[in-house]
């Protein structure tokens, strides 16, 4: 299946988070809280302004980004779990 967001909504696949801590300490599923960091698969076109034109989003597919922890509706697609928000939702591209 082939899924397109439409306006300024973009699909995000979260990333997984260790399941190790940095001195060594085994996090178990119960405790772990869902990533806010996620990888965008796809984008609309944009939102349209007052004038009815369209203004393209600063976020691209292939970009890793922090959102909000309430943010989003989740989707399955194709069996993967994915939420689909508005780039409003978006708090930031991290860079590498």
């Amino acid at each position: 299946m082939k899924f397109r967001p439409l306006g300024d909504r973009v699909l995000v696949k979260r990333v997984e988070e260790e399941t190790k801590t940095k001195g060594g300490i085994i996090i178990p599923d119960t405790a772990k809280e869902k990533p806010q960091e996620g990888e965008v698969i796809s984008t609309g076109p944009g939102a349209r302004d007052d004038n009815g034109k369209i203004q393209p989003l600063d976020v691209k597919a292939g970009d890793r980004i922090l959102f909000g922890k309430w943010s989003g509706t989740e989707v399955k697609v194709d069996g993967q779990d994915l939420l689909i928000m508005k780039e409003s939702d978006v708090l930031g591209v991290i860079e590498k």
